[in-house]
């Protein structure tokens, strides 16, 4: 494989704090449908697209069912927790050092526009990438690499570093071909993430971008 020129990085969970939103909205929204699912079995599927997740956890009878159902209902819970999400620390510092470093830095995310917009809006996103994705732009999101190659695609990328923070990102890197870096923002544990195939984990945003030099995002 060829040096790296894109740094693919995911959105939720990994540059804004959602995930722990993303659990309680779904399992709101499966309540509605006098269904419960534990919230720790929503949050190990967090990471996973809405046309993913319900199936995952809850198995093709309720998705057949009542999977464009729940996933109304979810955006619906959800849109009122946005206004709690914030940026994680250390955001704005790695993209740019990142893109110093000589990379194309690309958002991938799966989330509906608006949602993804009130993110960059979150963290000065616009300024900081070359491009980002929505659901809009694949068929199946994570963890088939559709998601991670569209990202590349946008950008006219050859070879890619993806950073993310879930067990998902690291499958669908690792489908797409290309290695990734996890951070443990997403609530998933080093072995984990390591198992799914992240090259390295740490801690926090900050603490990646500290050890930037010892990855394959040092640049040239």
């Amino acid at each position: 494989m060829s040096s790296p020129d894109t740094a693919v990085f995911d959105v939720d969970g990994t540059l804004v704090d959602t995930n722990y939103h993303h659990a309680i909205a779904w399992f709101r929204s499966f309540r509605r449908h006098d269904i419960t699912v534990p919230v720790w079995r929503l949050h190990r599927a967090i990471g996973m697209g809405g046309d993913q997740l319900v199936t995952a956890v809850a198995g093709k009878g309720v998705e057949d069912s009542c999977g464009d159902d729940l996933r109304a209902a979810w955006a619906e819970e959800f849109e009122p927790l946005m206004a709690e999400i914030q940026p994680f620390d250390g955001v704005r510092e790695l993209l740019t050092d990142v893109a110093g470093r000589g990379f194309t830095v690309v958002l991938a995310s799966s989330g509906a526009p608006d949602q993804v917009e009130a993110y960059l809006d979150l963290f000065g996103g616009r300024e900081l990438c070359e491009a980002w994705t929505t659901k809009e732009d694949v068929d199946a999101t994570k963890p088939e690499p559709d998601l991670i190659e569209a990202a590349v695609a946008k950008v006219g990328g050859t070879s890619a570093v993806v950073v993310g923070d879930s067990v998902w990102d690291f499958e669908a890197a690792g489908r797409a071909g290309h290695p990734g870096y996890a951070i443990r923002t997403g609530g998933f544990s080093v072995e984990e993430l390591r198992e799914s195939g992240a090259t390295d984990v740490f801690d926090s945003v900050p603490d990646l971008r500290e050890q930037l030099d010892h990855t394959e995002l040092r640049g040239t």
